[in-house]
């Protein structure tokens, strides 16, 4: 998988977009891959899956179970007082919103775009926010913005292609890569 953009880059344009936490000056949106995140968390097991006698609170994985070699898209949240035991250690936590993946579960790049489509959804449904500023082009020339917008995804899916497509109008790419 490779990156269009740096991780670095993308979150410093969130943090622009959608701003800080003031208090702990933490960003209210971040990218972050999926096997990097730990948390304290309170568990009845060790690592290897032996029952404690007491609970105590540990530096567990916070995804690497459910979500393997993955971009994800956290925002920060409150820790409700019904889960403050579960997380003692922590008021705020980040939790995740969306996992940069297809839907047959294969990783692909995390993108500003497609983490402020993610963001402004969420306000939306939240009420704090319109979409309407995503349907304006098309409401002006939709055949014009749907051609448009086709190219963008299938740029940002495929990327330079030029190569392959050359060999497959001549002919030459017929069989490539076939053994004989």
């Amino acid at each position: 998988m490779e990156l269009t953009e740096s991780i670095e880059s993308i979150n410093q344009q969130l943090i622009d977009l959608f701003g800080i936490d003031t208090i702990t000056g933490k960003s209210l949106f971040r990218i972050v891959w999926s096997e990097d995140q730990f948390e304290k968390r309170l568990t009845s097991f060790t690592d290897n899956g032996l029952a404690l006698l007491y609970p105590e609170v540990r530096l567990l994985p916070k995804y690497r179970q459910w979500i393997q070699n993955k971009y994800v898209l956290e925002r920060l949240c409150v820790v409700p007082e019904i889960n403050q035991d579960e997380i003692p250690t922590d008021k705020l936590s980040y939790e995740p919103i969306w996992v940069f993946e297809k839907k047959d579960g294969v990783a692909i790049p995390p993108t500003l775009w497609a983490s402020k489509f993610v963001i402004d959804s969420l306000y939306a449904a939240m009420g704090k926010k319109s979409l309407r500023k995503y349907i304006d082009d098309e409401a002006k020339n939709p055949e014009e913005y749907k051609e448009k917008r086709l190219k963008e995804y299938e740029e940002q899916l495929f990327g330079d292609e030029s190569s392959l497509l050359g060999r497959t109008i001549t002919g030459e790419a017929v069989g490539y890569g076939v053994k004989k």
